[in-house]
């Protein structure tokens, strides 16, 4: 029975699948515990995973929407999240991550917990790094889109020598961001370090977790070394109680299959007249829709008969009955909307959501929308254009077998087990 901790912040993208592989270690036999957000604290309950808060609390940013208004900024949104987030609370951080860690075999970090590398150093803790989204891993074979630096795009027509060089611009900007990791490292005792943080110097040399599917990307000559592809971990949150399960199967019996909105846990928040909007597009085209739209489903007014509206769907329980998906490409809705092998339209805010949804138009069984642009006949026409494809629908199901059979939860654990039988606790 191993101890294994591991270390997240972000949406619940960033947070279901430290769950799921909990949960399979877990059955196991083993003792997982999640640190995070105190929000959380009644998500890794409910999932049967031990606890423990880890500072920053959201509570500390103020307004949730506000935040997340500044956060999509392309330009300035990643800065604020570094500099004014996570940075002037790095100790704080550290503190409570260290307190979770006594008497851990493993520590396994996401790549926001600043805390986490630090903390294996100094104490020697066996350590292993993730990946949820293939923009993480910085590819210069295979380049991610970067909201906030267009030009970028461009320079992957150039070949790898070109892009590596255009790459260290946004490197630098980033590398002054991390000042006050730097300064906080040399009060550990820790050696300098040319790595920047949220580049090179997240990922453990031991390993790194790839939590997607290979069929977002093949792994490329300059991943990490040691990087393991698991596939999804997919994890779905709390299973729809007796009343909303019956509203869903009367109204999906109603009728032909809908066209389901929902915009992930963090879009949710500056929706606007989205779901309007929605209702107006599938309304254009003759579509039934649901939304899942994150609030009470009266606060939208009157409905059409068509539409129908749910504060929360677990998204496995309605997906693969949809005629079409319309999600911002979050790295968890995606793996949902991909396991349930329907077409998808991709309205992406910021973040590695336009990066995802470029993959995933890529392989045929999407299309993508800029969320900003997302209008009812904006939608409406790319809708049409979706369904009207063919063998859309085939090359969906399709992936949708590949990425259903993928067990990303039980690659992760048996990896992780894998470091766990070494006897040294190695200084990485």
């Amino acid at each position: 029975m191993k101890r294994i901790v591991f270390a997240t912040f972000g949406s619940l993208g960033d947070l279901h699948p430290y769950i799921a592989i909990s949960q399979e270690l877990v059955r196991r036999g083993h003792r997982p515990l999640i640190a995070t957000f105190e929000e959380y604290r009644g998500a890794v309950g409910a999932a049967g995973i031990e606890f423990v808060p880890m500072r920053p609390s959201m509570s500390v940013f103020g307004d949730r929407t506000a935040m997340m208004e500044r956060l999509i900024d392309p330009w300035r949104g990643p800065e604020l999240m570094v500099r004014e987030m996570f940075m002037p609370r790095l100790r704080d951080s550290y503190r409570d991550l260290a307190d979770a860690c006594r008497g851990a075999d493993l520590l396994v970090t996401h790549p926001l917990t600043f805390a986490g590398p630090l903390l294996a150093h100094r104490e020697g803790l066996r350590w292993a790094s993730t990946a949820l989204a293939p923009m993480t891993l910085f590819s210069a074979f295979d380049p991610p889109l970067f909201p906030a630096a267009p030009v970028l795009a461009w320079a992957r027509k150039l070949g790898v020598a070109p892009y590596r060089w255009m790459f260290r611009i946004p490197r630098a900007m980033v590398r002054r961001w991390e000042r006050p990791l730097r300064e906080f490292r040399a009060e550990l005792g820790l050696p300098a370090t040319d790595a920047i943080a949220q580049f090179e110097g997240q990922f453990s040399p031991r390993l790194n977790l790839a939590l997607f599917s290979p069929v977002l990307a093949a792994p490329q000559p300059d991943w990490p070394a040691n990087t393991r592809v698991c596939g999804f971990p997919r994890y779905d949150g709390a299973p729809l109680d007796t009343r909303t399960h019956a509203e869903l199967e009367a109204f999906l019996a109603s009728g032909e299959p809908p066209i389901v909105f929902g915009l992930g846990s963090s879009a949710v928040m500056i929706a606007g007249d989205f779901w309007h909007g929605a209702i107006a597009a599938t309304r254009n085209i003759g579509r039934r829709a649901i939304l899942l739209t994150g609030k009470p489903p009266e606060d939208l007014g009157p409905l059409p008969r068509d539409v129908k509206a749910f504060q929360y769907l677990p998204y496995s329980a309605v997906f693969p009955r949809a005629a079409a998906i319309v999600h911002p490409g979050g790295i968890g809705t995606l793996a949902q909307a991909l396991a349930a092998g329907r077409p998808q339209l991709i309205v992406p805010v910021a973040f590695d959501q336009p990066d995802n949804a470029r993959r995933t138009a890529a392989l045929g069984v999407a299309r993508s929308l800029p969320f900003r642009k997302a209008t009812a006949a904006a939608m409406a026409r790319e809708l049409s254009a979706l369904l009207a494809v063919p063998d859309c629908a085939s090359r969906a199901a399709a992936v949708g077998v590949t990425v259903a059979g993928e067990d990303g939860a039980r690659v992760a654990a048996n990896a992780l087990e894998g470091i766990c039988r070494t006897e040294a606790r190695q200084i990485p």
